[in-house]
């Protein structure tokens, strides 16, 4: 199996990638460049859509159009390219902090993680947000420093019976799990997922086939039908492969340092997409992985969960 570049021009910092079934798009978010774009694989040209702020996560709406994180509110937008109306608020800074990584739960709430840009005070946080019942919609802080110190929330995920939710911490390299139950919006049973090594002392990029003995850290993540958990590993160059138990099943060496999140998409699920980054990345990185920043496909034997929907 082989990576294809889906985007020639690359983002700053690509993010909250998901397949559109209905308009069989591709959309996802570069939030250092602050827009949206999508586009149809093979198809048609990236379309991009600027944004007044860092949009940190989104999700396709069932009523149409997107729900979409910015640094200072969530929106709904009805149509693409289409006004923002304000939603909602969530309490946290916006000078120190911003929303990361986010999704629909199967009932159409929007979850929203926050990241800590001082990296010091581990106060990351994660949002639920349901409009089902109109206004004032309802939102409730699901997790924060009382329950797990985080400074980047990122791999948020469930399970294909919604029995389980995954949410990481990126620079603690680890994954953590909790029973969910969905109709009670209760997480309970916390537990380590997945631990990995943490960054050697004084590693830095050398190009080595080894990556400096570094494997890299969690970010965004996707599940397939059969429960397996599929998570970006952001400065360790590929996209690991996880069982329901948290064991290593494959890895899958990706063309940038630095990739982010990925996402099932095509018409059977059965196509990988993962976003990257260039933020921040020195100029012999990006000399030996000149697309970071693009996103790539790549097609796998297992089908992807379909996006979820954001109701209001």
């Amino acid at each position: 199996m082989s990576w294809q570049t889906v985007t020639p021009q690359p983002c700053i910092l690509g993010e909250s990638p998901f397949w559109h079934p209905h308009e069989q798009r591709l959309y996802w978010v570069d939030i250092a460049g602050r827009q949206i774009l999508r586009t149809q694989p093979g198809l048609s040209a990236v379309e991009t859509w600027a944004m007044p702020s860092e949009p940190g996560c989104i999700a396709p709406a069932a009523g149409g159009g997107l729900v979409i994180a910015l640094r200072h509110g969530v929106f709904r937008a009805r149509e693409w390219g289409g006004p923002l109306q304000h939603i909602a608020t969530l309490d946290y800074d916006p000078q120190h902090l911003r929303a990361n990584d986010g999704k629909c739960d199967a009932l159409g709430r929007f979850w929203i993680g926050t990241l800590d840009e001082t990296r010091v005070a581990r106060n990351a946080a994660l949002y639920c947000l349901d409009c089902r019942a109109g206004i004032p919609p309802q939102i409730e802080r699901q997790l924060d420093q009382t329950v797990l110190p985080a400074t980047t929330a990122n791999g948020l995920a469930w399970s294909p019976d919604d029995r389980t939710l995954y949410w990481a911490d990126t620079p603690s390299h680890a994954i953590q799990a909790w029973d969910y139950d969905l109709t009670r919006n209760s997480l309970t049973g916390q537990r380590t997922f997945a631990q990995f090594a943490p960054k050697p002392p004084g590693w830095q990029f050398d190009g080595a086939a080894n990556n400096g003995g570094y494997q890299g850290r969690p970010d965004g993540a996707a599940v397939d039908v059969l429960g397996n958990y599929w998570v970006a590993m952001y400065e360790g160059r590929r996209v690991c492969q996880l069982a329901p138990d948290g064991s290593l099943l494959a890895e899958f060496a990706v063309p940038a340092q630095c990739p982010t999140m990925p996402c099932f998409g095509g018409e059977d699920l059965q196509t990988l997409f993962v976003t990257s980054a260039r933020h921040g990345r020195g100029a012999a990185e990006l000399a030996r992985f000149p697309e970071s920043g693009c996103v790539f496909a790549m097609r796998v034997s297992v089908p992807g969960l379909p996006v979820n929907f954001f109701v209001d």
